[in-house]
């Protein structure tokens, strides 16, 4: 099992507008209730950098870039970046109940 992480800073007077669209992007994810992935938002303690985990199951892929409330955030994350984003992909050692 692996989980990929990506990570942004957003520039100071854009970290609500992103707040609200993960609110959205995220409501919309609870709504479709979907199976064999696990997704989660982290903000840090310099409150502009944000952290995206995701892990999909074995042999199933992401619906969650198919959602039109992802569509909507990332036609707009280019504009609150503050930065170039990274991600990377993270090898599980071991989880309770996350992964």
């Amino acid at each position: 099992m692996s989980v990929q992480m990506a990570e942004a800073k957003i520039k100071p007077e854009n970290v609500t507008d992103v707040q609200a669209a993960a609110n959205k992007m995220f409501a919309a994810i609870d709504a479709a209730q979907p199976d064999g992935v696990r997704y989660a938002w982290c903000l840090s303690p310099d409150g502009e950098t944000f952290f995206a985990l995701v892990q999909v199951d074995d042999g199933m892929e992401n619906p969650i870039p198919g959602l039109p409330e992802f569509k909507e955030l990332q036609a707009n994350i280019a504009d609150w970046l503050a930065g170039p984003p990274s991600a990377q992909a993270l090898a599980v050692i071991g989880s309770y109940r996350l992964f």
